[in-house]
């Protein structure tokens, strides 16, 4: 220890080496006995007096001492201050000087005063004594150490000199080193006890820290030697095991203390476990009883042994497995997705060679209408029951699975047979169809099917459901819960879809489609004042492609707003070539509806082609409406700020169309071919004409009737006032533009009747009767 070390000593350190100095009291009576012993004997060798005053002194200087030890056992050491202890230390020193020094002044006034042999003798041998004692008493006080060998060599030196003796003198000095060796030896037994005790501390600090850390760890951690036996283990270790708190574990084989735990570990999990203590593996995680999921770790130390580290991920396995089921598994029907169900597929059929399997979809029929008319909460209730019958009707041989929306898929295997598993299938969508109970409600479902039957070891899902799919799709086309099986030339059939689709897609970027018109005249045929803009495709190899064929091919590619917009162009651009005011009219459908994108092109057209806003009519169905209500009234409001007028067309044919009348900003209504067909027969169909009439005038609405195909029907339209304009081929087929300022010149009462005469067989024409945008 430094010297400087004294200053900065800490203090509950330095009060330990104080503390030291009080340790030993037998030594110390055991010393004060032999010096009053000694002065006893050189008193009755020389007779001097002296000695008998020294006696004396060391015994008094003893009883000082001894006070001095009693009080310093009543302190609280604890509550000392550094100043405090400095002063017990000063109280210390100076009766130990005082104890040396005498012992110096006796010997040193043997040397010079009594010069006898005897006496010379055994004060050295006391004095050699005394100072090695020094070392062994008085380490802990650098002063200490330093007084007594000044005090003990000090007189005899002075002495030695004193008696002129020139050896003696020089004899004497050699005290001098034997009191630097002393010293130094307390000195360095003072620094090996410092350092000793500050490498304790810290190792009383880290052992704490370490305690606390195994304590406070949420993992479990275990120790082990190069046997596999345990050295150390926390107490999270114990509990996540399931040992005994009470049975002591150390230096048993981790095998065996695995097989005292509650957790009953199995002799699987324990033969893994021992690899990784032997190091063979480095992580792993294990199912124990009562679904709890322990990770273990393992890291090497350099003695041989290791440290397993390990935690409960019950909680996080469980939500892993949450996840994946969430991934897998459809959330309203809890069937597998079409990635899961393709995957459990493959499994099934994988391995039976020729064997027959069949995959089937299922979809509902008109689902779209429940939801439309008792909300999504039935619509989903309704899936979740279906799923539920699948489940009740399920086999060893049949996985369900849910594609999309209301879709479901089925994979049946078989044998050789396939009409056994044809009929398999017809009985399952037999079983599946019929009447449900969702909400206090019973609802009456049909399934259309489509199914696909082919060797097991051909199975790929997605060719085998496009295969169900082109089946479904004839299944659909047939409805009420048709069932179709798939046959090799729907191959083709889809074959040729695809490619009139690429061909649509092709004629719409290149503008090929072109606009015909088919007007709208009064009742009585003497002035047309509007006409619906229709497209229509002539395909360069199938000729005319009916509108009812490539619109709902083109919602489905999501190309009807780019031929809305192609429409909307052309149909201003001729509508400025016909007499003024005469307006014309576009259908708009619910993909371009979905933005306000579509307001400010038509505000650019009319902007572009200088048409009078007025003179443009916007049609939209009333699935539009049903679809997004809110979205839709908002641009049509912003239509009747432009000042274009606003129609609803095929009015009468959904589910809410009163309502709509009140609430949506219409000024015509377009009431839908049903309502004229037979109308001359069906009383109740009058009726009702007349009803949808009445309300749409009371509510001041334009009204326009569609599809009059008959001199019967014009007739009776025109006696009860149903219409104020009539589009149908009663007066005109649909015609290219520059035919239209034709028939405006030559309209006429008199002159339409006669056309009407002479043209009405030509207009029954079916390629010009499929539904038109």
């Amino acid at each position: 220890m430094k010297e400087t070390e004294a200053k900065v000593l800490q203090t509950d350190v330095y009060l330990s080496f104080v503390s030291s100095l009080f340790g030993n009291r037998g030594t110390l009576a055991t010393g004060m006995i032999v010096h009053v012993m000694w002065c006893f004997l050189v008193f009755s060798d020389t007779g001097s007096v002296f000695y008998l005053g020294m006696a004396a002194c060391f015994v008094a200087v003893f009883l000082y001492r001894i006070t001095g030890f009693w009080q310093f056992d009543r302190l609280d050491k604890q509550s000392l201050s550094r100043e405090q202890i400095a002063s017990i230390e000063r109280g210390y020193v100076v009766g130990a000087a005082m104890t040396a020094l005498l012992l110096g002044i006796a010997s040193g006034y043997a040397l010079l005063v009594l010069q006898s042999t005897f006496a010379a003798f055994t004060c050295i041998a006391m004095t050699l004594g005394t100072m090695m004692s020094i070392v062994g008493r008085n380490y802990g006080s650098r002063h200490a150490v330093d007084f007594q060998i000044i005090g003990c060599c000090l007189p005899i030196i002075v002495a030695c000199i004193l008696t002129g003796e020139l050896n003696l003198a020089l004899m004497s000095l050699l005290l001098i080193p034997f009191g630097l060796t002393t010293r130094s030896m307390a000195k360095g037994v003072r620094d090996f006890l410092y350092e000793n005790v500050i490498a304790s501390r810290e190792m009383t600090l880290i052992a704490g820290r370490f305690d606390t850390a195994l304590k406070t760890m949420a993992h479990g951690l275990m120790m082990l030697d190069g046997n596999g036996r345990i050295e150390v283990i926390n107490r999270q270790a114990r509990d996540l095991l399931g040992l005994d708190p009470a049975v002591d574990v150390k230096d048993s084989e981790l095998v065996n203390v695995l097989r005292q735990g509650t957790i009953r570990a199995s002799d699987a999990i324990i033969q893994q476990i021992a690899l990784l203590a032997k190091g063979t593996l480095n992580r792993a995680l294990f199912r124990f009883s009562g679904e709890r999921h322990l990770e273990f770790s393992v890291s090497h130390r350099s003695d041989g042994g290791v440290v397993l580290i390990f935690e409960d991920v019950s909680a996080r396995v469980a939500a892993e497995e949450k996840i994946l089921h969430m991934v897998r598994f459809d959330a309203l029907t809890g069937l597998p997705n079409r990635g899961y169900f393709a995957g459990l597929a493959a499994e099934k059929v994988n391995g039976r060679g020729e064997a027959l399997a069949a995959l089937a979809v299922f979809d509902v029929d008109g689902f779209k209408h429940v939801n439309d008319m008792r909300g999504h909460v039935v619509g989903d209730r309704l899936l979740s029951a279906i799923a539920a019958r699948f489940a009740a009707l399920g086999t060893d041989n049949m996985l369900t699975g849910r594609l999309i929306g209301d879709e479901f898929v089925i994979l049946l295997t078989g044998g050789e047979d396939s009409g056994g598993l044809e009929q398999q299938i017809r009985q399952l969508h037999a079983g599946i169809q019929g009447d449900y109970h969702v909400e206090g409600l019973r609802l009456t479902v049909s399934m259309n099917g489509g199914c696909v039957i082919l060797p097991s070891q051909d199975f790929d899902m997605e060719n085998w459901q496009i295969k169900a799919d082109l089946a479904l799709n004839h299944a659909k086309s047939e409805g009420h819960g048709a069932l179709t099986v798939f046959r090799p030339e729907m191959d083709a059939q889809y074959i040729d879809e695809q490619k009139l689709r690429a061909d649509l897609r092709l004629a719409v970027a290149n503008g090929a489609l072109h606009v015909v018109y088919q007007p709208m005249y009064r009742p009585d045929g003497s002035v047309i004042e509007c006409s619906e803009a229709l497209v229509r495709w002539h395909h360069a190899e199938r000729g005319l492609v009916g509108p009812n064929i490539f619109i709902p091919m083109a919602e489905d590619m999501g190309l009807v707003s780019q031929i809305t917009r192609l429409v909307l162009d052309q149909a201003c651009r001729d509508c400025m070539t016909w007499p003024d005011p005469m307006g014309v009219s576009v259908n708009l459908s619910i993909q371009d509806l979905r933005n306000d994108e579509i307001v400010g092109y038509v505000a650019d057209v009319l902007k572009r082609h200088s048409l009078d806003p007025s003179r443009l009519h916007l049609e939209v169905t009333e699935s539009c409406f049903m679809d997004e209500p809110v979205a839709v009234s908002a641009i049509l409001n912003q239509f009747r700020a432009l000042g274009v007028t606003i129609a609803i067309d095929d009015f009468g044919t959904g589910f809410s169309s009163l309502s709509y009348l009140d609430s949506l900003p219409v000024d015509i209504v377009k009431i839908d071919r049903a309502f004229i067909r037979n109308i001359g027969e069906d009383q109740r169909k009058l009726k009702l004409l007349r009803g949808i009439v009445h309300l749409s005038r009371e509510l001041g609405l334009k009204i326009i009737v569609e599809g009059v195909e008959t001199r019967e029907q014009l007739a009776l339209i025109n006696r009860h006032r149903f219409a104020d304009l009539v589009q149908g081929y009663v007066f005109s087929m649909p015609v290219d533009a520059d035919r239209i300022t034709e028939l405006a010149a030559t309209a006429s009462p008199t002159g339409k009747l006669s056309t009407l005469r002479r043209g009405a067989k030509n207009t029954q024409s079916s390629a010009f009767r499929a539904a038109a945008r």
